[in-house]
């Protein structure tokens, strides 16, 4: 049974940050709260925990995972920037947005589009899932927590542990988190395309 930390919403607890970042370090999965609902997560090299995210949501090999970074200058070790995406992107975190850019070469192969060498990002306006990347180091590797056949991610770690104790290691809660999901907007050609409405207003990108 995965192992359970509650923290506090606005200054969780260093210590159980901490633990949940040894189980990462470990080669451990978990689901975190974000902004915009639970993730996985897991660290950059551990491919097993790649798969084990695929597996529970049922994804294929042209999914996109998407980098959560602590702030903009860990961001920008991971992905090309043009100056006009820059100052989009810039302008835009941290909050519920998801942006889909060309992958430095700081991206495991496993980890990008297999063909369009692409890589999704974001940074998180959330106290725990900061502290938790902070902590970390370095990116965590992340997946909505969006289950086949449901259709909203989900948002309570107590149900998060009953239907999904015995597949991930640690849940890690702080009550109240985002319902809605990212909106996603893809910079890998010179326009930008929303290729999902979410939280974050659309209407900057278009």
């Amino acid at each position: 049974m995965a192992r359970y930390y509650d923290v506090h919403p606005r200054n969780p607890q260093p210590r159980s940050i901490r633990q949940v970042v040894d189980v990462l370090r470990s080669g451990g999965l978990i689901a975190y709260p974000t902004d915009s609902g639970f993730a996985l997560g897991c660290t950059l090299g551990n491919k097993r925990g790649m798969e084990r995210i695929r597996a529970l949501r049922d994804l294929d090999s042209r999914h996109h995972f998407t980098l959560v970074c602590r702030d903009f200058a860990q961001l920008g070790q991971f992905v090309h920037l043009s100056n006009t995406v820059f100052r989009a992107v810039r302008a835009s975190v941290p909050g519920p947005y998801t942006f889909i850019l060309p992958a430095t070469r700081e991206v495991p192969r496993q980890l990008a589009h297999p063909k369009k060498r692409t890589v999704g990002a974001r940074i998180p306006d959330h106290v725990t899932a900061r502290a938790l990347v902070t902590e970390l180091g370095e990116p965590l590797v992340s997946s909505t927590l969006l289950l086949p056949g449901d259709e909203e991610p989900m948002t309570d770690g107590w149900e998060i542990r009953e239907r999904l104790g015995h597949l991930v290691d640690v849940v890690l809660d702080s009550g109240d988190c985002g319902t809605e999901p990212t909106t996603v907007v893809d910079f890998s050609d010179d326009e930008p395309e929303v290729v999902r409405v979410g939280a974050g207003d659309p209407a900057r990108f278009t």
